[in-house]
């Protein structure tokens, strides 16, 4: 009989799974730290984790563990040579929170198109006269880019044009594979986008170094507006506040940070010009209970000899347990 870990906050709809699944045990922390779920990583054959890390360390306690699923799509806290060295899965989620994160991405392009902080600033400080200034500018018209024209890209994609707004994209990997024939935006490089947009939003994953530097704030328009829901180090941050300081840029949404949480030191929280929010664009009400279903029935499929190899971040580790039950 299968023992599973469930470490960290589980949706209500993901522990009904878990109870109602025949076969299966499981203990549960609530606790998001690796110290609270490592004391009873020894016992476990599965683990269903958040975002607190998974370090080699403790998966050198996990003798049994067979299987590690991601109540997410990330990972980067997870050791995967570790993992790799021993032939465990690490499966990820598949679509469920791309809707909610294209959401918020647009949210984030308007708040900094209509200079939201400020205004709301502007009425509780007495300023009344701020509103003279017209700073608030229009998205009908306006050119977006997006950077990363997956799920989310796409998501957003419809939005936009649903706003009136002109839509381009890059996503080297889609020109390689062939661009969607469905597709509203048009494909372009991404030196040239970032110099015909007005507005730029980030959905591009995390490499070694930051997509957009110094150097790619030099060549956006003056005036562009900067919005990032991806990952934290996707935009060099001392890069973007020295644009916002300078004016260069005129407004940014932030949901994602080199450091998470952000040190109380962090320039960006200076500047009302920009609008922040703490890594929530895929938590919504709706996309954190498909979160949990999926990664709680990741674990059941594994077990039952049925999971998709496509949710498998490491899936040669498959083919080095052929057996499964």
């Amino acid at each position: 009989m299968p023992h599973i870990l469930v470490a960290g906050k589980l949706h209500p709809s993901g522990l009904d799974l878990l109870k109602a699944a025949a076969d299966v045990t499981f203990d549960y922390v609530e606790e998001i730290t690796e110290e609270s779920y490592r004391p009873l990583i020894g016992r476990a054959d599965a683990l269903v984790i958040r975002t607190q890390p998974l370090s080699a360390a403790t998966v050198a306690q996990a003798d049994r563990l067979k299987i590690v699923s991601r109540h997410g799509v990330g990972y980067d806290a997870v050791d995967l040579p570790s993992l790799n060295e021993r032939s465990i899965p690490l499966t990820i989620v598949g679509d469920v929170n791309s809707i909610s994160v294209a959401e918020h991405a647009m949210m984030l392009v308007m708040a900094a198109a209509k200079r939201t902080v400020r205004a709301h600033v502007s009425v509780t400080s007495g300023n009344w006269e701020w509103r003279g200034g017209l700073e608030a500018v229009e998205l009908y018209g306006k050119r977006l880019l997006i950077v990363g024209y997956g799920r989310i890209g796409r998501h957003l994609a419809r939005m936009a044009s649903a706003m009136g707004m002109q839509i381009r994209a890059c996503d080297p990997y889609l020109e390689r594979q062939g661009w969607p024939n469905d597709a509203i935006a048009t494909p372009c490089d991404l030196s040239a986008g970032l110099g015909w947009a007005d507005m730029i939003s980030i959905h591009a994953p995390k490499t070694d170094r930051p997509l957009i530097g110094s150097d790619e704030f030099a060549r956006m328009k003056p005036g562009a507006i900067l919005v990032n829901t991806a990952r934290g180090g996707v935009v060099d941050e001392a890069a973007l506040v020295a644009a916002l300081e300078s004016g260069h840029l005129s407004a940014a949404g932030v949901d994602v940070f080199e450091s998470e949480p952000p040190a109380a030191t962090n320039e960006l929280f200076t500047l009302d010009q920009v609008i922040l929010s703490p890594h929530i664009g895929g938590l919504t009400a709706e996309a954190g209970e498909r979160t949990a279903v999926a990664s709680v029935q990741n674990v059941l499929d594994f077990f039952d000899g049925k999971i998709d190899p496509a949710v498998v971040v490491n899936a040669a580790s498959l083919k080095a347990l052929p057996d499964t039950a």
